[in-house]
């Protein structure tokens, strides 16, 4: 199958594209590498290095390549950002996604895997989160994915478009060769680790009273490998999936578990919350582990370990 992966440069993109490879996938990476790495790309991939904004792109690329499904990953994805700079997410996130289902649909490219987000559902009413709870996003980037969701369901009906949508808890950890590498880093676990590294002071904890038990907000956090194999199965199934390890661990629980893996001190600062961080997000699994036959292989202290040695390999990150 040929496969073009939007975003695929990019810090899950580039395991999902391992992995195609590893399959006998032939694969297309489309990016901007605005967040991403042209390191980060399997050399077996081809790289499209265009934004999805710029159409003509697009359509030459299909019209080249002629791939058989699209996995979209393609999307600003900072909650503090996307609070200050709404118009940024709507446009990237909505505008030029909704470019690349134009093209499929002219193309006949009738496949899309699209990165969702736990983002979708705001304050859970209860937790663990199952796929048909009520969507209420606190934040424009989890308003993009729900609205995105949406204009694939109206394509599936007028254009016959198949779209499985993945509901993504906290993606973390690392592959032997592709890790987190962002610029600047907003993601919890690299974070800890650049303190573990000595690249930074201190991680800074926003927000100490949540109604959590120490205060600090819970995440499920689903290793990128595990993320990544929920992907290739998707290609063969239609649906709208959560995809995390239905445990949840506080802010605060991760620091301990990541001083543990490092054997470092990491040094913490208490800040006042973010808008729209909710308290708690925690998935339920049993609708991909039972459709799709997917499980978490890894547990945190796997992830941070992974992350941990891939830090250690790549101090600077990737080369720019």
């Amino acid at each position: 199958m040929k496969v073009l992966v939007t975003g695929g440069a990019g810090y899950i993109g580039s395991v999902i594209v391992k992995k195609l490879v590893s399959k006998g996938h032939k694969v297309i990476v489309f990016d901007n590498l605005c967040k991403g790495h042209k390191d980060a790309v399997h050399p077996k991939a081809v790289l499209v290095e265009a934004d999805l904004g710029d159409v003509k792109r697009l359509d030459s690329t299909f019209k080249r390549y002629k791939p058989d499904a699209v996995i979209h990953m393609a999307a600003f994805s900072e909650v503090g950002e996307s609070v200050k700079n709404p118009d940024k997410y709507f446009k990237n996130n909505i505008t030029n996604s909704i470019y690349l289902l134009r093209v499929m649909v002219r193309y006949g490219c009738k496949k899309i895997v699209f990165s969702s987000s736990a983002g979708v559902y705001g304050n859970p009413q209860r937790v663990p989160i199952k796929e048909d709870d009520e969507t209420k996003p606190v934040n424009p980037y989890g308003e993009t994915k729900i609205m995105f969701e949406k204009i694939l369901e109206d394509y599936k009906k007028e254009y016959g478009l198949k779209f499985t949508a993945l509901r993504y808890f906290n993606a973390a950890g690392a592959d032997d060769e592709y890790g987190e590498d962002h610029r600047p880093e907003s993601h919890l676990i690299p974070i800890i680790l650049q303190v573990a590294l000595g690249k930074r002071e201190n991680i800074e904890v926003y927000g100490t009273d949540y109604p959590t038990k120490d205060g600090t907000c819970v995440r499920d956090y689903v290793h990128v490998s595990d993320l990544a194999n929920a992907h290739i199965l998707a290609l063969k199934k239609e649906g709208i999936y959560n995809l995390g390890s239905e445990k949840g661990y506080s802010v605060k629980e991760v620091i301990e578990m990541a001083k543990k893996v490092t054997g470092k001190n990491i040094t913490v600062k208490e800040s006042a919350r973010r808008s729209g961080d909710p308290a708690v997000l925690v998935a339920s699994s049993a609708k991909i582990k039972k459709d799709l036959g997917w499980k978490a292989e890894y547990g945190l202290k796997e992830i941070i370990k992974s992350a941990w040695d891939w830090h250690c390999k790549n101090p600077a990150g990737y080369k720019k």
